[in-house]
């Protein structure tokens, strides 16, 4: 009887190779196919491990450890990581399986603004050293963030009052983002600073499934200008900048490409533009990242996504500039067998 998807990539003798990744993002041709996601899930993380548990979200320094493993028997040249200290309070929240974007807010004026508890990115330079010596040879980190600027000013404001705040006091909202955005500029340069950091993934949200969160015009005025000094100092220390942003992004392509200059952009979904679509079009330009969406790796049958998976790699193994995984994550409710189907697409060319 043949094994199963999910055996074969546990009984993989994996050997890393960042530079692999650095030729995907550098729009080149891998010598092999190369696998990108954002993060995984806690069982899968255990499974991979052998039984060791995730110790979960907020505990960055102990878990290194067990996403390191994971990542590392997956087949991937790096593990996902962010910086421990480091984020934006908020208020109480609904964590049901939805949220509204207008829960917990704690910004709702100028007097707000300035009573609130602004983070020092600086807390963040003790992580690296307690990290690095975990990382596995052959490996890199890729750091990302506490969110991005206009999620968190999403999360302090709320997306309704967000709305209206940038008509009605434009002043305000541009020192909520300048203060975000400032802070998450530190953030990354203390990362991209440190020799175990390969490269750093900026994520923010900017999309709905039809059109941008906000205006483009508003967008490029209050957002995008600290995205490209985020990239450009990432850039200054010599790594590359990837972009994770779910929702149609249509109308800012150009922005994300030939503005801000990412790298690398992640996130994809059917519903908006297939992975395969957005690859014949932009490759030449950015590294296309992941891509098969997450409810097809959910409901569809192994065999089925397995071989989409190998249809993506035969795509694109002449220009390269591709790296294989879901549209976005890999969240519990993918099974683990689907998600096995996925990466053994790439595992098994490695020998």
């Amino acid at each position: 009887m043949s094994r199963s998807y999910l055996e074969r990539v546990l009984a993989h003798k994996p050997s890393p190779d960042f530079n692999q990744l650095l030729k995907v993002l550098a729009r080149q041709k891998p010598d092999r196919p190369t696998l990108f996601e954002f993060f995984l899930n806690g069982p899968l993380y255990e499974v991979l491990n052998g039984g060791v548990k995730d110790p979960g979200w907020g505990q960055n320094e102990k878990r290194f450890p067990v996403l390191a493993a994971a990542f590392r028997q997956a087949g991937y040249d790096y593990v996902t990581t962010m910086a421990s200290g480091f984020g934006f309070p908020t208020g109480d929240r609904n964590h049901a399986a939805t949220i509204s974007l207008n829960e917990g807010i704690l910004l709702t004026d100028r007097a707000s603004f300035e009573r609130y508890p602004w983070p020092d990115p600086e807390i963040t330079v003790d992580f690296y050293p307690k990290i690095t010596p975990q990382l596995p040879a052959g490996m890199k980190v890729c750091l990302f963030g506490p969110g991005g600027v206009l999620e968190n000013a999403i999360r302090l404001i709320g997306y309704d009052a967000l709305c209206f705040l940038l008509l009605d006091d434009p002043g305000l909202a541009r020192d909520i983002f300048d203060a975000i955005g400032s802070r998450l500029l530190r953030y990354y340069e203390i990362a991209a600073a440190q020799d175990c950091v390969g490269f750093c993934i900026s994520n923010d949200d900017w999309g709905f499934k039809t059109q941008p969160m906000l205006q483009p015009a508003a967008l490029r005025e209050y957002v995008f200008p600290w995205h490209k000094r985020i990239v450009a100092a990432i850039h200054a220390a010599g790594k590359p900048a990837v972009l994770h942003s779910c929702g149609n992004a249509a109308e800012i392509w150009t922005d994300i490409i030939d503005d801000i200059k990412f790298d690398g952009k992640h996130s994809y979904e059917d519903n908006i533009e297939p992975v395969e679509t957005a690859y014949d079009r932009y490759s030449g330009r950015i590294a296309i990242l992941g891509g098969l969406d997450v409810d097809f790796v959910t409901r569809s049958a192994p065999n089925q996504i397995y071989r989409r998976a190998r249809a993506m790699l035969e795509r694109t193994a002449a220009r390269g500039s591709y790296g294989l995984g879901t549209g976005n994550s890999v969240p519990e409710f993918v099974p683990q067998e689907n998600y096995a189907a996925m990466i053994w697409a790439a595992l098994e060319t490695r020998g």
